[in-house]
This record gives structure tokens, sequence and C-alpha cells, in this order.
């Protein structure tokens, strides 16, 4: 007689780590804001934002040229222009040896993205920037891609939009760096001479030296939501004042409540407000009535 009995069936071995299901990299995104870990496809589905807080993620310069022009079709300009190291500037890696790092990461020449194409069936031309590109900072090809385009809106009549996402000037091209500012307001202010429209969109974040020229520049400067934007950073600002900033300080809803913005549009909405922007820029004046006319009733 058996003292015992054995009436459950022995456990399973554990698979090893190379049978175990393996979850797919790149599924889930957490967000930065409300440290919410969501299905990518469903923030992908929502233009990229956060649907549970409404935090706008950052995305490329492409992915909202997509967005906006008219089924995501539009002519890429001035792709071949690169920069070069006029001053051999090193600090732990060659410039040069950056520039080219971030063109095998990115596949562009630089921080910026030119294109044509049409809004709402009207011809525009836009200017891009690319974060992902050394935080998107303004170097002297970034000054001139965004010139020839403010040039290129002159000389067709096109009303011109430049999306900023910027850490602000190039460091390593110092004063050839500095110099875009001047330039590109000088461009700016040919097309304002003439009246062709020029829409500033400003994305988090937009700071330094595109804050402090062109992207506060615009016949309509708009921002989304929560975007960084000023010159100097928070932390530098309380670092040199010794005092706490304001709550939401350097946010766009914070800027719109100063008088700086015009408008905060939310990303899924921001074709749709263009396309309204740009009818009634390029409508024209409205004809006075001749005198002793009635208005019409239509």
């Amino acid at each position: 007689m058996a003292w015992f009995r054995k009436d459950k069936q022995p456990k399973a071995p554990r698979p090893s780590d190379e049978e175990r299901t393996v979850i797919p990299e790149g599924l889930w995104v957490k967000c930065d804001s409300c440290r919410e870990i969501i299905y990518r496809k469903e923030v992908l589905n929502n233009a990229n934002v956060c649907p549970k807080c409404n935090y706008h993620f950052r995305i490329s310069a492409r992915e909202r040229l997509s967005g906006l022009y008219d089924s995501g079709i539009y002519e890429e300009l001035d792709a071949n222009i690169a920069a070069t190291d006029p001053l051999e500037f090193e600090d732990t890696k060659p410039y040069k040896d950056r520039l080219v790092e971030y063109r095998r990461r990115t596949g562009m020449e630089d921080a910026v993205v030119n294109a044509s194409g049409r809004i709402g069936g009207m011809p525009v031309l836009s200017s891009v920037m690319e974060y992902s590109f050394m935080g998107g900072s303004m170097g002297s090809v970034v000054g001139e891609k965004i010139t020839r385009q403010a040039e290129r809106a002159l000389e067709r009549h096109h009303p011109l939009i430049v999306i900023s996402a910027s850490g602000g000037a190039r460091m390593q091209e110092g004063t050839y760096s500095l110099m875009q500012m001047a330039k590109i307001s000088a461009a700016l202010a040919m097309l304002d001479e003439a009246g062709v429209p020029f829409i500033s969109i400003l994305t988090d974040p937009t700071t330094g030296g595109v804050t402090a020229s062109f992207a506060m520049l615009g016949d309509l400067n708009i921002a989304e939501p929560r975007a960084l934007i000023g010159f100097a950073g928070p932390r530098v600002i309380e670092q040199t004042i010794r005092q706490s900033l304001p709550e939401g300080f350097q946010r766009s809803e914070f800027l719109l409540e100063h008088g700086m913005l015009d408008f905060i549009v939310e990303r899924a909405k921001m074709r749709e407000v263009l396309i309204r922007c740009l009818r009634l820029f390029t409508a024209g004046p409205v004809a006075a009535p001749a005198a002793g006319s009635r208005p019409s009733a239509d």
C-alpha cells in the first residue's frame, strides 16, 4: 500500500527565454505629461496627441507637411543645400562629424524642409523645422532656406507658412548662425511691404534666436497647446533672477494671455484653421459700394 497518492499532474516546465512570447517593441508609448501608457496606434490616429490629457507629442517636419497639404502631396524645394564647417568647430566631437551623424539619423541635409503645394486648393509655400536634427538649431542653411522661401513667396505672391521647432541658434556656427536672424527678418519685411501673408506656427519647443526673430513676426502667430516658447529657458531665467517663475510660464497659454500670440490651435484642427485664415488673407479688399447704391439683398 502506497503511503502517498499524487492527485495533481506535475506542472509543465517553464519556457526558456527563447520560447516565451515576446511583445514587439513600439506597440505602446508613455505620455510625457500624464505618464499613461497608451497604445501607439491610438496616439497615431489622434494626430500624435495623447487621448488622455491632450499632450501634443513632437512629430517630424515631413509628418507635419503631409498633414497640412491637400492629400499629403507637396514638392520639396532646396533639398540639397548642406552646411559646411567654416569655423572648424570642435567640442566633444568635430562639428563636421555631428553633421554626418544627424544626416544619417534623419535622412535630411539640415534642420528645415522647404515645400510647395496646395492647402485647401490654394498655392502655399512653407518652411518646416525638424527638431530631431540637432535640436532644430538655426544655422546658415536654415537661414538660407527660409530666406529663399520668403523670396519665392514674394516673387509668386503666394502665402508663406513657417512652422518652428527649435532650441535656437546653432553655436557651432557662431556669428554665421546669428546673422540668420537679421537675414530672415529682412526677407519677411519685404513680404510685409508687398502684402504677402506670412503665418508663423510655433510648436514645442520654440526658443532662442528663432523666437527672437522670425517666429514672432507673423501676420498671425499661432501656437500648439502647451508649447514651450521663449528666449532663454525657464531654468536659466530662474537661476539668473533667483526667483520662482509663475505657473505655466513660457507655455503657449501664458503667452496668449499676455498678448504675444493670436490664438492656440490643436494639431487635429490646424489644417482647417489655416484654410480659413488663408482664404481671408487671399480674398482681397472688398470694393466700396458706389455712391447712392443700395446693398444687395443677397
